[in-house]
């Protein structure tokens, strides 16, 4: 059978070297690059053209949820499991809005890893235990798969992003190709639509809804 080829995505090298071995660890399964945030996750994929892609949330630059995001509507062939310590339900809905086909604790089993990329590359769903649980109580309760980014345009997400890394408006432009005037624009409009108006308040949601992370 042809091997299964995986593109790591995660800041931390210890964390991907972990994951690496795992994922060797299975039959018919080969790691062909790893990438320290989004934008070198977006290269890696298009430099190595993988059917899978293992993705952290909390990256700098290009957090996970907005490489998914991309990489699902450019790459729509490459399937995203996002690996992540995190359960709350804002990662999760924003993972699976942002068109993750998986979402997978890092302290799951090894077989579990295995039971994840057979399912996403049949082209079915897979979320750890917990997770689906979660997602099954917000449907039961009548809730909508949209978490609190869902105010937020990509574009704003970026600049949010930025901003909770400690980017001024002149870097942000810089970065971004916009002018200083229409990011401070972009800001206003985050900060009325998330109802929070200090950059403190803004770090701290980022953090919570996991475009940065703590220890950043």
């Amino acid at each position: 059978m042809k091997p299964i080829r995986i593109v790591l995505a995660d800041d931390h090298a210890l964390v991907r070297a972990g994951i690496r071995t795992l994922c060797e660890s299975l039959d018919g399964v080969t790691v062909v690059a790893e990438a320290a945030d989004g934008n070198q996750a977006l290269e890696m994929v298009k430099a190595h053209d993988p059917d899978l892609v293992l993705m952290d949330i909390a990256m700098k630059t290009l957090n996970g949820l907005e490489a998914t995001a991309r990489m699902t509507r450019e790459f729509p062939q490459v399937r995203v499991i996002i690996l992540s310590m995190h359960t709350a339900e804002d990662y999760v809905l924003e993972a699976l809005k942002a068109g993750a086909a998986g979402y997978l604790l890092k302290d799951a089993a090894v077989p579990e890893l295995e039971m994840a990329i057979t399912a996403v590359l049949r082209g079915e769903g897979y979320l750890s235990p917990q997770i689906s649980r979660l997602v099954m109580q917000r449907y039961m309760h009548g809730g909508a798969v949209e978490g609190p980014l869902g105010m937020l345009t990509p574009r704003q997400r970026e600049i949010l992003q930025l901003i909770a890394e400690g980017h001024n408006t002149k870097d942000i432009g810089s970065r971004l190709g916009l002018s200083v005037k229409t990011v401070d624009a972009h800001r206003t409009q985050i900060m009325e639509r998330l109802d929070i108006h200090d950059v403190a308040g803004l770090v701290r949601f980022a953090i919570r809804v996991g475009l940065v992370s703590s220890d950043k």
